[in-house]
């Protein structure tokens, strides 16, 4: 088990903090990557994920679009440190938490596109002016601060 599914053992639904990372990818047309989700299915939104024991948020980055997609990417920029109410989760199995995302941004990436279909049901680099609209809404905020800069 991971350190989310450990800490889940002991302390069941309750509210926790979890620190994560997500990656806006833009590929020479400056469309950005997007991934549409098992969970909540068919929603889109930014590959990402939660930090494992021991990780900087760059890494927990890093290792999340490469486990979600088989890209990896390098070359990371700051965007933004998301949190406070405005980032709480209630996920379908009932566990509850607030999340601090980190934003970066990159262009620096390289592999072959290999979807893992536990965690995405596609990946896709799209226009900037064709957001799909069933989308995370925090991921769409962090899009529109991305795209105002």
């Amino acid at each position: 088990m991971g350190y989310v599914e450990d800490l889940r053992a002991l302390v069941g639904h309750r509210p926790l903090i979890f620190v994560g990372s997500v990656a806006i990818v833009t590929d020479d047309q400056d469309r950005i990557l997007l991934q549409q989700r098992t969970s909540p299915y068919g929603v889109w939104g930014l590959p990402g994920g939660l930090m494992e024991l021991g990780e900087s948020t760059e890494e927990v980055a890093k290792r999340e679009v490469y486990e979600e997609s088989g890209l990896s990417i390098d070359d990371l920029h700051l965007l933004n440190v998301y949190s406070g109410k405005d980032h709480f989760i209630r996920a379908e199995n009932g566990d509850e938490f607030y999340v601090v995302t980190t934003a970066y941004y990159t262009r620096s990436f390289s592999g072959e596109m290999n979807v893992d279909p536990e965690e995405s049901i596609q990946f896709k680099f799209v226009p900037a002016d064709r957001l799909p609209e069933k989308m995370i809404g925090s991921h769409r905020a962090m899009l529109n601060e991305y795209l105002k800069k």
